[in-house]
């Protein structure tokens, strides 16, 4: 499978990614970093992308139900050099399944996640996953 993104930017202004038939603005200024999603943002926001896709897919291959999902990611930059490390996340899962096996989906996901697996080999991660009932 390939995949494709296209990107540019404009000078002392900002950046945008066309993803299919999606466009994500982000900042490269000092000027929008209160107000647009930064690189490292992005980064961390497709790997919680990861983490959800793959409980819809889960959902359905490990037969459970659930209304909503949310997950909150935390990661320590480190400055040299300039790389993430010691990613962190909290995945909460809003479902009154009693067929939802929060120790497999956690290890489903950390096996099959593309974006997960690929992240996992340069740095840690540590994750929990919580079941909500509604």
């Amino acid at each position: 499978m390939v995949y494709h993104v296209k990107a540019s930017s404009s000078s002392k202004s900002n950046a945008h990614i066309g993803i299919k038939n999606s466009e994500i603005s982000f900042g490269i200024t000092p000027e929008s970093a209160d107000s647009l999603p930064n690189p490292a943002e992005l980064f961390l926001g497709s790997f919680s992308s990861c983490i959800l896709k793959n409980v819809e897919r889960f959902s359905i291959l490990m037969n459970f139900e659930y209304s909503s999902a949310e997950i909150s990611v935390k990661a320590t930059r480190l400055e040299k050099p300039p790389r993430m490390d010691n990613i962190s996340y909290i995945l909460n899962i809003y479902s009154k399944d009693q067929n939802l096996n929060i120790d497999l989906l956690k290890k489903n996901i950390e096996k099959f996640g593309t974006i997960y697996n690929t992240v996992k080999s340069i740095c840690s991660i540590e994750g929990e996953i919580k079941k909500i009932s509604e």
